[in-house]
This record gives structure tokens, C-alpha cells and sequence, in this order.
């Protein structure tokens, strides 16, 4: 019996969060019942301190029981068994006196994967699946003032470890293994972080990110409790004269006689109640309109608009149910006023085509695998992350498989005009959810918690594989039953025009189509951060030489340092790595938006990243990095998603993208063409109108045959008052090979610099302008914030732009801006390195500007040592000079004790197998002696592998066999072959030809000029 005449507080009092005071146990070694554990008397010995929101590995990590897993290769240091075993959670907590003659409610955000309860003794229920509530009326249980204790047993999925259609034995990334398996058994588990089994963007996760990983809290209630409401309106359209909302809400009775009481409310202001009786034990809905609630006729409402197209209006709605003069519960909703139009799809029929608000809208954004590999999300690092996806120019978020389904995320795209794209936790086509019911009262609980977000612009059943769900009619019903105005999905790669690929590097033409599909839900390549970020990813000794450390953190695209040697030239080192891979990685992301903006709405509807943001410290799928450093990729993406661009096709055509409702007149566009010397070679200018939301194509841009080996476009659009409204900056191959490792060559630009620092509500921004005094193009000049006495990365910061290329003679003022906290005192340095750019020394007031001491510039290589194999190491140059073979790679120890001349170990892990021929520039006049790098890493005996090498037409090996050279498998051998001259093309060529026994193959090559040799 609950009668409200017991409750003695007028307002319902303040939810206490309860995310403190935690301990955490293996189940094995607790040894007690969850009777005993949840007793107060019981004194956990030897328990960890937990963290909480977190995960079981997350709380061993921060008790220094395993090293930070993402760290160098750390991760494979943590068993697997940590999987398998399921975990106790205890703390206490007193009920405030201002809970007295309240319900008292113990309250989980989220858990992972299943979970039972216990308050002071008593079982008082279990949470299934990571993505529903658990609330427990515990008042039966707790005496208000006295101290009481929780315990949680936390179970795993069911099959972290073994199980559906094959077991689960984790895969690491590795030179030989590459990417390994996406996913496996633990999809039958779902709904659960099923990516944390490992997938080509996230290493196994050892505790599959099991635990408390969101809030819990205790709060108070008296006897009706107001329940998820849900508010919609009628349709709106830009500079509509208003809008009628409609208010559903869930009242529960939790006492065995009738209560009747009043729902409150107000919108903007203005007051509306309704008298409602709900029966004893029972829910009942209330749902008030327009029509009859007049304060939910909203007159020229301020709307929510996505990133770019308005602002990100917000109206709350506090309700409360009060009975007689005391409040029974309190819950504000909040929401937004806006329309989302899906183009008419329907029945199989249409495209997906989002408007909003009667705009269309071309969707650009990228794909979320996670937020953090172990579910590591702060407030602040989750803000950062969304405003680095607002600042991008995105105006979508795809939460791939739901594995950032929580408040936070939602609420943060709501206040950053960030769209969602939201799948439900399915991949497989074979590993479907064993238990339906658990999966659809997380998609109900699910459904019921967020819909109330503006920023969700969709539901989608699944990731890829169109194949239907074994329940999708009840998915299906769920959605159009609790949240009947979004749109579902079927799948995230087919129907209604969408599709999904690529994920490797390709030619800037390749992204130009031509387009099998209108909504492009995923495409990526790598993406390399900054030097410094590399470093701090891994330790000292992995920093020069591409290993399993590398693979580990997802560059295991073998093409990927082939392509950039084809391209740029000759890898040198690490430094040189990261500074070839920024060229491409700006063109290419670039290049990703601003194919599908060429056919913008005919048929192109929408292109998602794969993906925005990384979950790991990785190199590749990102436009930040882990440490929320923006890459040159996201600079490249920033330029195409801006709202009026000026663009180049491959073909040289100069378009205009107006994604603005409105039309433009009287632009002035105008296109420059520069040799490498700097000579202007091309320019032209006109005026131009675009009609709104649509592509322009303006004029031609001409190529000139004498321009040399790559040109410079500079491409500019004013509006009719002269502003600048958009620049592009191109660089471009004059053969059709792609080749711009003439850029090599470049001169070096010293940039001369001033900044003026402003401190302002907690922020310091920096205004930077940047001057090339220089004769040649600066190309690609990067800012990177520092504390000055530390050198130390400020992180994060927001740069207006970077990666930023100057004509001789130009300058451009940039800002950059951070938490005056996160200076830590000390005065903000701003380095400037780049292609081939350096920068003088300054300092002004509050402020230094210098050159990055460790990038370097872009320099010729003469090609002595290749590794030809997929990476590099100190003294060897990335595979270069080669047609022909394919690489691979082993996981084994090569020996080289004893070896005379060996290179490092390392060297011989990877090969190019197959026939090919290297064909490598030398010095005419000179006599070389050349070293060829070999170990037999497959074959078990001599005889399994014969091969010829010939060198400039002369055979020089025959009937060579590796592992009868080296005495073994597994064994470095060194040949070594004397005066050897270029041919009549100053070449020195040298062919591996299959002989008697299956393939050649070779792990590396030294050149060394005979001055050199010893």
C-alpha cells in the first residue's frame, strides 16, 4: 500500500548519481553468493577499484594490471580469457531523507552483456542485452538514512569464446595475418558490442567490453511515474508561419489503488495540464494535440536545422504529474521542431533523398564503427569528437551497428546539426541473434529512450548483406508502433539506391564515377596522422620499420606504400612516409566528397565516410586521429563539404557546388595554372550563377604540354561584392601514369609568420598568417599547436583550416583555438612544417611560431636499398623500380646470425613472389655491386623452389634455390653479384625468372656504388 498522503516533499527530489566507490571481482574468486556480496556487513578484500561507466578490462587497466591495450602491442600481452569469466560490481549508498515515503528507483543506463541485481540481500531483477535499461524499484529493500549495498554480477556473451558456426579464436593484425576475420560468433549474441570480437578497424577486445559501461543512479518517485514522452509535429517547412506539436506520455500507477492527478507542462512559456485517473498497477497513455491543447500550437517556431543550413533550436518540455499539491515525478523532454522528407521511398520503390525542412539536403558525413575501442567516452572527448565531424562540414553520422547507441552521442548531434544514420546491431548473415526477444526489447527500450532526437534521421535494420532478419517484420512493427514518422532502413548497402566500397587508396578519377548508386554508405582509404601522433601510438624502436606494430594499428593495405612511391616517389623513412601519405590523403579524401558533389542530386543523394572516427590509435579509416589531431584528410574533406565550392574534375572541368536553398548570382569565378617554377601558365575568369542546391559547370581548364611534370591550379569564387566564398588548391600529373615524384625536386618556401593570441571565456585562439616571400609554391604548410617549454601537442585544437599550399608571394590568416586550460600554463608555440615547407622563428606576446624539428622536407631519393617487401626500415627504401609479383609476408623469426651482410630480421618477413622485373636508375659510369636479400619462409626442403636472376640480360643466378643457399627455412641468405654497370638507358635491370620449381622471389635489393663498397 503507497497512498500520497505519505509523501512529505513538494517537488520530487534530485537523482543521485551513483558512478563512485565501486569495486570489481572476478566471479571465480569472490566465492559468495550475490546475497552475501550485496550485504553490507561483507568486506570486499582484494577487490579492484572500479571505474564506472566502464568496462571489467577498463578498471584492470587503470589498476595497472594490464598495460594500456591500444598502446604499441600491448594488446596481445591481455588473455583472452578475461572473455569468459563473468564479474561482480559492489558499492553502498544511502537514501537521502528526501526520499522518505518515496518509491525508491536503482537505475542502469547500460550494461553489457547480461546482468543480475542485488540490493542488500534480495535479488530484485537481471538487465539482458547492452543496449536496454535496467530500473529496479527498490524500496521494499532500503531504509531511508541507513547505508545499503548493490551487487552486480555481470555475465559475458555467451559466445565471446566459442561457439554458433565456428569458434572464436582471435586473430591478430599481423604482417601475415593482415586484417583477419571481421567479427564472428559473437553477432548470435547481439545485442552486444560484437565488434569488440575484432574486426579490420578494432583489435580483439579481451573482455568484449563487458561491464557497468554507463551511469547508474538512484532517484524517487511517489506513486505515478511519468515515462517516456514522446513529442512530434506537423509539418514544417522553411519560414512556416507555425507548427502543432502532439504530446505522448506514459503515466504508471506502481500501487494497488487508483491515483488521480494532474500532467503538467509547458512549451515556450506557455502553461497546459490535463486531469488523469490511471488505474491501480496499471499505465495508461496520455496523449494531448494541438487542437485541444493550445499551448502545443506553436507560431512561428524556431526550427532545428542541420550543421550549415540554420541553427540547432531545442525546445524542453518540463512534465510533471502532481498529485494534490505534491509532485509525483518530474521528467523534461526534450526535442526539435523539423520535417524530414526521405524522397518518396517506399514498397521497394525510390531513392533515399533526405530534405529537411523542405531543403534538400546532400548528405556528406562518415561512419562511427565505435566511440572509443573500450567504450573510453568522456563528455569532453565525446563533444570534441562530434564538433571535429561539425567543423568537417558534415551534416550526417552513421552509427554503424549501433555501437554507440547512448544519450551523450544523441544529445551532442542534436547541438551540432549532426544527422544520424542509426543501424540496429546486426551484421551477419549467419550468426543471427539466438535470442529474438532480448534483441527486440532492446530495439523496443532503444525506440522509446532516443526518438525524441532531432538529430536521428533514420532507422536501418542492418549493416550490409541484404538478406532479411529472421524477425525483421517484428523490427519492422516496432519502429512503426513507437516511432511511426522515421524512416526504416532495410539494410546499410542496398535498396532504395544504396550502395557501399571502396576502402583502399585509388585514383582521384576513380571517385568520379560513374556511380552504380545514389546514397554511398561507405568509402575510405588510409589515412596517416601526424608524425607525432605515429610516435605516440607505438614505441621508440617501431617507429622506422613497418611491422606487426603498424598492423596492429590497421595499416595492413599492402598497396598502400606502393601507391604512394608510384606517386610521390621512393620512401626514404618514416618521415618521408607521412609526408607522401598526407598528399595523397588530402586528394584522395578530397577527392571522395567532391566526386559525388560533381553529380550532386543526379544521381548522387548522400557519400559516407568510412570512416570519420576512429576507435584506436590507427593509420588508416579516419579524418582525426585517436588523439582527436585532425589529419590532412580531414582537411581535404572540409574543403569539398563547404556550402558553396569551387572544384576540379580529373577532367579539368571547373564546377561551382551550391548546396544553399537559394540561388547565387554574379559570381566571379576564376582558375589559375602554374608550372612548378611558379610561372602562371594559365588563367581565366568569368561570372557565374548557380541555382539553389545544385552544380554548376563552368569552363575547361587547359593544359598545356610544356607545363613540365606536375602543374599547380588555383582556383577561386567571390560573390557579387568581391568576398571570398571559396578556394581550391590542386596539384596534377602531366603524364598519364600519375606520376608526381618531380614534386621531389621542389624548391624549399620559408614561410615568414605573425600571430596575435586573444584569451576569451575559458578559450585562447590564435590568429596566424602565414606569407610565402618565396619563389616557389609552398605546398601543403601544417600547423601543429605546442606548449612551448614541452613541446608537447595541445590536443584538442580547432584550426580554421591547414595543410594549406601558397602561390610565391600569397599569405593566408588561419586561427587555431583550444581550452586555455589544456596550455597548462604554459605560452601556445605553433609549428609549421609541410612539403617542402619550413618556418623562421617569431614570438610576439603570448605567443611563438617555429619550424617542426622533426619533419623535414621532401627531398630527391637515389635508390640504393629497396625492401621489397610492403614497407620500409632505416637504410631502405620503400618497393620501387618493379612490375610484375605480388607480396607476402610471415608471422615467423628469420635468423641472420652469422649471416654476412644480413639486413635486419625484419627485412625478410616480407618478399614480392612471382616473376617481375627491376628496373632501378643508376649513375652512368659507375660499377656497382649488388646485394640480393632472401629467406625461404614456406617451403620445408630443398628442391621446392628454383629460380633464375638475371641482371641486364646476363643470367647471374641459376637454378637458384633459397633454402639450400641458407642451410634452412627460416634463414636470411645473402648473393652477392660484382661490377655490375647500368645498361645503355642508365638502368640497372634485374629479373627474377621462375625456374624448375614453383616461384622466384625476393625480400630485398642493395645498390651500392663501387666507391662505397668495403
Amino acid at each position: 500500500m503507497f497512498a500520497s498522503s505519505t509523501i512529505h516533499a513538494q517537488t520530487v527530489p534530485p537523482r543521485i548519481s551513483l558512478t563512485q566507490n565501486w569495486r570489481l571481482q572476478d566471479a571465480a574468486k569472490a566465492l559468495s553468493s550475490g546475497a552475501a556480496l550485496s550485504s553490507v556487513a561483507y568486506k570486499p578484500s582484494a577487490w579492484y577499484a572500479a571505474t564506472v561507466p566502464g568496462t571489467v578490462l577498463t578498471t584492470l587497466v587503470n589498476n595497472g594490471v594490464y598495460p594500456e591495450p591500444l598502446y604499441g602491442e600491448n594488446n596481445q600481452r591481455i588473455p583472452d580469457s578475461l572473455s569468459t569469466a563473468s564479474y561482480w560490481y559492489r558499492t553502498t549508498f544511502t537514501a537521502p531523507a528526501s526520499y522518505a515515503g518515496r518509491r525508491v528507483w536503482l537505475s542502469f543506463e547500460g550494461i553489457n552483456h547480461k546482468a543480475e541485481v542485488w540490493v542488500n540481500g534480495q535479488n530484485v531483477g537481471r538487465i539482458e542485452g547492452a543496449f536496454t535499461r535496467g530500473v529496479f524499484d527498490v524500496t521494499p529493500f532500503v531504509t531511508i538514512g541507513k547505508r545499503s549495498a548493490v551487487a552486480v554480477k555481470i555475465a559475458p556473451p555467451p559466445h565471446a569464446s566459442g561457439g554458433i558456426s565456428h569458434p572464436s579464436n582471435p586473430v591478430p593484425q599481423t604482417l601475415a595475418n593482415g586484417y583477419g576475420p571481421n567479427g564472428g560468433n559473437m553477432e548470435g549474441d547481439s545485442p552486444t558490442f560484437f565488434c569488440a570480437e575484432g574486426w579490420d578497424w578494432i583489435p580483439t577486445i579481451h573482455d568484449r567490453d563487458i561491464g557497468l559501461w554507463r551511469n547508474v543512479s538512484l532517484s524517487a518517485t511517489g506513486p505515478v511515474v511519468v515515462k517516456d514522452p514522446y513529442v512530434t509535429n506537423s509539418r514544417v517547412t522553411a519560414g512556416g508561419a507555425s507548427a502543432d506539436l502532439t504530446l505522448r506520455v506514459d503515466l504508471q500507477n506502481v500501487t494497488d489503488r487508483a491515483q488521480t492527478g494532474v500532467l503538467k507542462g509547458n512549451v515556450a512559456g506557455r502553461a497546459f495540464s490535463q486531469n488523469v485517473t490511471i488505474a491501480a498497477n496499471s499505465s495508461r497513455t496520455v496523449t494531448l494535440a494541438a487542437a485541444t491543447t493550445p499551448a502545443l500550437h506553436l507560431a512561428h517556431p524556431k526550427l532545428w536545422w542541420p550543421n550549415g543550413y540554420g541553427s540547432q533550436n531545442l525546445y524542453t518540455i518540463p512534465l510533471t504529474f502532481t498529485i494534490g499539491k505534491t509532485e509525483s515525478d518530474a521528467r523534461p523532454v526534450t526535442f526539435g521542431v523539423r520535417t524530414i522528407d526521405y524522397g518518396g521511398v517506399g514498397d521497394g520503390k525510390g531513392t533515399l533523398k533526405l530534405s529537411v525542412n523542405g531543403v534538400p539536403i546532400m548528405m556528406r558525413g562518415g561512419d562511427w564503427g565505435m566511440d572509443e575501442a573500450l567504450k573510453r567516452s568522456p563528455a569532453a572527448r565525446l563533444e570534441a569528437q562530434i564538433r571535429l565531424n561539425k567543423e568537417a562540414g558534415f551534416t550526417m553520422i552513421r552509427n554503424w551497428c549501433g555501437q554507440t547507441t547512448q544519450e551523450d552521442f544523441y544529445a551532442l548531434c542534436d547541438k551540432y546539426g549532426i544527422l544520424v544514420w542509426n543501424d540496429f546491431w546486426l551484421d551477419d548473415t549467419v550468426n543471427y541473434p539466438i535470442d529474438a526477444a532480448m534483441f527486440l526489447a532492446n530495439e523496443r527500450d532503444t525506440l522509446l529512450r532516443f526518438r525524441n532526437h532531432p538529430s536521428i534521421a533514420l532507422w536501418c535494420q542492418r549493416n550490409e548483406f541484404p538478406v532479411g532478419t529472421p524477425f525483421e517484420k517484428q523490427m519492422i512493427e516496432l519502429a512503426a508502433e513507437l516511432d511511426p514518422g522515421r524512416w526504416f532502413q532495410p539494410c546499410s548497402s542496398s535498396q532504395y539506391g544504396v550502395g557501399d566500397g571502396d576502402y583502399g587508396i585509388e585514383t582521384v578519377a576513380h571517385y568520379f564515377g560513374p556511380f552504380k548508386d545514389s546514397f554511398h554508405t561507405e568509402i575510405g582509404a588510409p589515412s596517416i596522422p601526424t608524425l607525432e601522433a605515429l610516435h605516440a601510438m607505438m614505441p621508440r624502436q617501431d617507429w622506422a620499420t613497418f611491422n606487426d606494430d603498424w598492423t596492429q594499428h590497421d595499416l595492413c593495405q599492402y598497396n598502400y606504400a606502393p601507391a604512394l612511391t608510384a606517386r610521390y616517389g621512393p620512401i626514404a623513412d618514416t618521415a618521408d612516409f607521412v609526408r607522401k601519405a598526407h598528399l595523397a590523403d588530402y586528394e584522395t579524401y578530397r577527392a571522395m566528397i567532391e566526386g559525388r558533389n560533381s553529380r550532386m542530386f543526379d544521381p548522387c543523394t548522400g557519400v559516407m565516410l568510412w570512416m570519420s572516427n576512429p576507435a584506436q590509435p590507427s593509420l588508416v579509416w579516419q579524418i582525426y586521429g585517436y588523439d582527436l589531431e585532425p589529419t590532412a584528410a580531414y582537411f581535404g574533406v572540409r574543403r569539398a563539404c563547404e556550402m558553396t565550392h569551387v572544384q576540379m574534375t580529373p577532367d579539368g572541368a571547373l564546377q561551382v557546388i551550391n548546396n544553399r536553398p537559394e540561388s547565387l548570382a554574379g559570381l566571379k569565378v576564376q582558375a589559375d595554372v602554374y608550372a612548378m617554377d611558379g610561372a602562371r601558365i594559365f588563367e581565366r575568369s568569368t561570372s557565374a550563377s548557380v541555382p539553389g542546391a545544385s552544380v554548376a559547370s563552368v569552363f575547361p581548364i587547359v593544359w598545356l604540354a610544356s607545363s613540365g611534370a606536375v602543374s599547380f591550379v588555383k582556383l577561386t569564387l567571390k560573390d557579387a561584392r568581391g568576398k571570398l566564398m571559396s578556394s581550391s588548391f590542386y596539384w596534377r600529373a602531366n603524364r598519364d601514369d600519375g606520376d608526381c615524384s618531380a614534386l621531389q625536386s621542389l624548391p624549399s618556401a620559408s614561410l615568414a609568420t605573425h600571430a596575435v593570441r586573444t584569451d576569451r571565456a575559458g578559450m585562447t585562439t590564435l590568429a596566424v598568417t602565414l606569407t610565402n616571400r618565396a619563389k616557389s609554391v609552398a605546398l601543403m604548410a601544417h600547423l601543429q599547436l605546442r606548449r612551448r617549454t614541452t613541446g608537447a601537442r595541445v590536443l584538442p585544437a580547432y584550426y580554421s583550416d591547414n595543410y594549406v599550399s601558397l602561390l610565391p608571394g600569397e599569405s593566408q590568416a588561419l586561427t587555431v583555438q583550444t581550452a586555455t586550460a589544456d596550455l597548462a600554463g604554459d605560452t601556445p608555440l605553433v609549428t609549421v612544417d609541410g612539403w617542402n615547407v619550413t618556418a623562421a622563428p617569431w614570438s610576439g606576446a603570448g605567443v611563438s611560431v617555429g619550424p617542426n624539428p622533426d619533419a623535414g622536407l621532401a627531398r630527391p631519393a637515389e635508390v640504393r636499398n629497396i625492401d621489397c617487401g610492403v614497407g620500409w626500415l632505416p637504410g631502405y627504401a620503400s618497393d620501387c623500380c618493379v612490375a610484375g609479383g605480388a607480396y607476402a609476408c610471415t608471422d615467423d623469426a628469420i635468423d641472420v646470425a652469422g649471416v654476412p651482410g644480413a639486413a635486419p630480421a625484419i627485412l625478410y618477413r616480407t618478399e614480392r613472389n612471382g616473376e617481375c622485373i627491376y628496373t632501378v636508375p643508376a649513375k652512368m659510369g659507375e660499377t656497382y655491386d649488388l646485394a640480393l636479400h632472401f629467406a625461404e619462409t614456406y617451403f620445408q626442403a630443398k628442391g621446392q623452389r628454383v629460380f633464375h636472376v638475371d641482371v641486364n640480360g646476363e643470367r647471374k643466378l641459376k637454378d637458384f634455390d633459397i633454402f639450400a643457399a641458407a642451410g634452412g627455412r627460416n634463414r636470411a641468405n645473402v648473393q652477392r653479384i660484382a661490377d655490375v654497370h647500368p645498361d645503355a638507358n642508365g638502368n640497372i635491370v634485374i629479373r627474377f625468372v621462375k625456374g624448375d620449381a614453383d616461384q622466384p622471389k625476393i625480400c630485398g635489393i642493395q645498390i651500392i656504388p663501387k666507391t662505397e663498397r668495403r
